[in-house]
């Protein structure tokens, strides 16, 4: 499917989504609403993903963080609004779902003004070659996949500043008698299913085969697993820490996370990445070590403003840390595959909080309060972090002993080079007193 086709499609889940919220009771419906909201988180990978396909490759950190920026900016309003909207008593917490589904409404018709991006590379296969319209054989041969999207997105570029040439163009030669007839005939696409199955394969292995990707990706799918089991379960901490009821403005931290989450993203999309390239394993363990203890020592905060502090520094650094991760990643895999990819680090986070859940707070698992399933989600960024340790201390140790090694190698040569001059030096002084 085309990005564009589930951005809309994602728009009108939404719209039944929150209509089924205000209009229904019945239980039917609410498991209805369960099921086609996470189809509807899950076509967020086509808003992310959807980008990639319309520029070049050099932009694509800028516009990770202006993508994410701008989903967090929706955010902080979306949270500001409605603590001003309930604080105020102008409406009630069912009512900001009119708000939610008229912005729905709205952003189904934008939907419709995005750009298209040409047909799948997956489900369409292209001929190899058109014919010119005289007979004669083409001159190139089957284009790489790689250059027919660098050239369809050259060509949507240009397209909104030059007409579309005719099908067939008359160029003169330098008599003025002759022509010589060109054609510009488009390869047909053809729908492929068995070929959409390999090329999947082929560009799943090609992603993962590359260390900076299982790297990057295996930190952002853990690390967003537990962002998102932090960010569902930490109303209830907060609770617990001001049990008196007191004036809570959880609404407040959460767009004020939601700002510099943004904030963060944009100047993620500015940062030179090659010093989080050359340096991912240290960069990911100090930052999954500050994560943990962040989160490890909101289960022992007893002031509600201390546990907003370090909720929102976490968040922030995580939001952070997930851009230049999809950034990254994006920069080493084929075109076209980047939903894939995305797509997969996704539903393995989303499969690791089912996990977490299960364990801290399903009837089959532990059954442990707030304060201690932060903890237990503290220590779980802690053992993160201790794993990308490890990593960081053998790929340091590897380096070092390939340092000695190549030195090692260079000073042989030197050696033997100096031999071998002294040699010719004593040949020749030997043929001169001859």
């Amino acid at each position: 499917m085309e990005y564009k086709s589930i951005i809309v499609f994602s728009a009108c889940l939404g719209i039944v989504i929150w209509s089924l919220l205000l209009w229904t009771e019945s239980l039917a419906a609410l498991q209805v609403v369960q099921v086609l909201y996470g189809a509807y988180m899950a076509s967020e990978v086509a808003y992310y993903t959807y980008i990639y396909a319309k520029i070049s490759r050099e932009k694509y950190q800028q516009v990770t963080g202006n993508t994410r920026a701008a989903i967090l900016l929706g955010r902080f309003l979306s949270g500001v609004i409605s603590q001003v909207l309930v604080s105020t008593g102008a409406m009630n917490v069912r009512d900001l779902n009119y708000i939610t589904l008229g912005t729905q409404a709205v952003s189904l018709l934008w939907s419709f003004l995005l750009p298209p991006v040409k047909t799948s590379v997956y489900f369409y296969a292209r001929d190899e070659v058109a014919k010119p319209a005289d007979g004669s054989v083409a001159c190139d041969s089957v284009p790489q996949q790689v250059q027919q999207c660098e050239e369809a997105k050259r060509q949507d570029q240009s397209e909104r500043h030059d007409s579309t040439p005719p099908a067939n163009t008359n160029v003169p030669t330098e008599n003025g008698n002759a022509t010589t007839k060109i054609a510009h005939t488009q390869p047909k696409a053809r729908f492929s299913a068995s070929r959409a199955v390999r090329l999947l394969w082929k560009h799943l292995i090609s992603a993962y085969r590359q260390l900076p990707v299982v790297q990057w990706s295996l930190w952002w799918a853990l690390a967003m697993a537990g962002f998102i089991q932090v960010q569902v379960y930490v109303q209830l901490l907060w609770h617990e820490i001001d049990q008196q009821q007191g004036t809570l403005f959880n609404g407040g931290a959460e767009a004020l996370l939601t700002l510099l989450g943004a904030l963060s993203a944009l100047a993620a999309g500015y940062i030179a990445n090659r010093i989080f390239e050359q340096w991912a394993l240290w960069i990911l363990t100090v930052c999954s070590g500050l994560q943990g203890g962040l989160i490890f020592y909101s289960g022992f905060a007893t002031n509600i403003w201390v546990a907003y502090v370090l909720y929102i520094l976490f968040g922030t650094l995580y939001l952070f840390m997930v851009t230049m991760a999809s950034a990254i990643v994006a920069k080493y895999l084929e075109e076209d595959s980047f939903g894939l990819i995305f797509g997969i680090n996704m539903f393995v986070a989303v499969g690791v909080q089912a996990l977490l859940t299960l364990a801290t707070i399903s009837e089959r698992g532990l059954m442990l309060d707030p304060r201690d399933q932060f903890k237990v989600y503290g220590g779980y960024f802690l053992v993160l972090s201790v794993i990308y340790l490890i990593a960081a201390i053998v790929a340091s140790v590897a380096r070092v002993l390939q340092l000695r090694r190549d030195a090692r190698t260079a000073a042989d040569a030197g050696a033997e080079s100096s031999v071998q001059s002294a040699a010719a030096e004593r040949s020749e002084s030997t043929t001169v007193n001859g």
